[in-house]
């Protein structure tokens, strides 16, 4: 089938990887524009674009999808098939409509909940313990298309959103290969959304990082590792910001909100009724990655000692 990819990010390459394993004619990529990074900026192609020169694949970075200049790079590719993983624009109907199985989305949950830009992250911060990946055909609203094979994935209680991250986007190039195959097979059966049962999963902000220790420890927890590894959950200690990267639930209790325990060099932390939270890694400003043990070998951090 001749397909047109669209997407940018780390997690959509196993989609486009998977097109060219299941001997597919994918005949050009939309990917974004190259942007800057790292402390001299230098000017950095995204993942997908890497991966689609090294196999030879025609690669286009538009700065708008809607200005017409797409549309006519589209139209002489001709694809059968439009496939979109984590693109990062949205597409107007001309596009959509095109080609002549129209265009496919694979998103990471179990539509329609969690619809939007960061569902691995809020699946995680909302304590879900399942998510999956969906996919479906695409219309002019936002995740709202219907729905054509959903899998499943149990979401461990101790995962960060990385982690998770990572296991969706293998789930997500298994669905895309069985969702071509149905499609070809003329053996999808598209089912509408219900919107009653939909939510909605908004960009991750930095405005979302401090940690409010009066929080039971679950949702503590979860804000760490969904925060993981960005933006990154933090906290104050000793007047400085302090991220802390992944924690584990403890049944011990001792202490006000906030307040620091130390015991054989683990890094406990009280949360809502003194229920403690274990600290696995923290990383003070201007420092490295760090576990709890070589952290407090470098601090002066004792019992009593309190996260603001």
């Amino acid at each position: 089938m001749r397909i047109v990819f669209m997407g940018t990010p780390d997690f959509a390459v196993p989609c486009l990887k998977r097109l060219v394993d299941d001997g597919n004619e994918v005949v050009g990529v939309f990917t974004q524009p190259d942007k800057p990074k790292g402390r001299g900026y230098t000017l950095t192609p995204p993942p997908v674009k890497v991966f689609a020169e090294e196999n030879g694949i025609p690669v286009f970075q538009p700065e708008s999808m809607r200005d017409g200049e797409a549309l006519e790079i589209l139209k002489r590719l001709n694809p059968e098939l439009n496939v979109v993983t984590a693109y990062g624009k949205i597409l107007p109907a001309e596009i959509l409509y095109l080609p002549k199985f129209c265009s496919i989305n694979i998103h990471a949950s179990l539509l329609p909940k969690y619809r939007g830009a960061a569902p691995i992250q809020w699946c995680i911060l909302n304590g879900e313990k399942e998510t999956g990946v969906t996919s479906m055909l695409m219309n002019e609203g936002l995740d709202t298309g219907d729905m054509l094979i959903s899998e499943k994935l149990p979401i461990d209680e101790n995962m960060t959103a990385g982690e998770l991250h990572d296991k969706l986007s293998l789930l997500g190039a298994d669905v895309l290969s069985k969702t071509i195959r149905a499609l070809l097979d003329n053996s999808l059966t598209p089912i509408k959304q219900n919107d009653d049962e939909s939510c909605y999963s908004p960009m991750l902000t930095k405005a979302l990082c401090p940690i409010d220790f009066t929080k039971t420890i679950d949702e503590v927890h979860n804000k760490i590792r969904g925060l993981s590894p960005w933006p990154t959950a933090t906290a104050v200690l000793g007047g400085k910001k302090v991220k802390i990267h992944s924690s584990e639930k403890t049944e011990l209790i001792c202490g006000a909100p906030g307040e620091i325990t130390v015991s054989d060099g683990d890094m406990f932390v009280a949360c809502k009724d003194g229920k403690l939270l274990k600290i696995l890694e923290l990383q003070p400003e201007g420092k490295k990655r760090m576990s709890a043990e070589a952290f407090l070998l470098g601090h002066k951090i004792q019992s009593g000692d309190s996260f603001k």
